[in-house]
């Protein structure tokens, strides 16, 4: 064992968290499609075959160096190109990576110990959707405007394929009703 595991699940989740991209994408990136220094990810095996370029936050950047200094000097030379690997330096697969979120749903508490249904790893495509709207509407932004960028982020050919990743949340149902009124009044004051 190189202690590999728990840099990688944390490093996959929180990328999924932070990019809302699909699981098959971030296990098929390669160390060639991490560009820390340039601060962005290349997204190449994507649902509908289109190659995406997606910036880095520069917490997220950091977090992919420090994986990346991890996994080295345990795989100076892997079987694979992937950026993240297993304990044997072969490339991640679905059937693992979701049998770890299940282990540590239990772990956390998300799902009952006996519980056979929880929380999925595809809802954070949702949360990253929802959150990014949330982003755009406290400070007033044009989120109509704005929704093409969601839509390229998430991979979608056309916006509506990404109103399905939206979901009312608390927070969204208070911020919706903000951003409708300032509108009327805008077009009241127009009047």
């Amino acid at each position: 064992m190189t202690g590999l595991r728990p840099s990688t699940d944390a490093t996959l989740l929180g990328l999924l968290a932070v990019t809302g991209m699909r699981l098959s994408e971030a296990l098929h990136l390669d160390r060639t499609d991490v560009e820390v220094p340039h601060g962005s990810l290349t997204i190449r095996q994507t649902q509908f075959g289109k190659t995406r370029c997606m910036p880095l936050h520069p917490s997220t950047r950091e977090v992919l160096h420090q994986d990346a200094c991890f996994r080295d000097p345990r795989w100076p030379r892997p079987p694979t190109l992937r950026f993240l690997l297993s304990e044997r330096g072969t490339p991640l697969t679905v059937w693992r990576v979701q049998r770890t979120f299940v282990r540590l749903s239990h772990q956390s508490g998300l799902r009952g110990a006996t519980a056979r249904s929880g929380p999925r790893l595809h809802a954070l495509r949702h949360r990253f959707a929802v959150r990014t709207l949330l982003h755009w509407y406290r400070p007033g932004a044009d989120v109509e405007q704005r929704m093409p960028t969601l839509s390229a982020s998430l991979g979608h050919a056309h916006v509506n394929d990404t109103l399905w990743y939206l979901s009312a949340t608390p927070d969204l149902l208070r911020e919706v009703p903000r951003h409708l009124d300032t509108d009327r009044e805008e077009e009241h004051d127009a009047d």
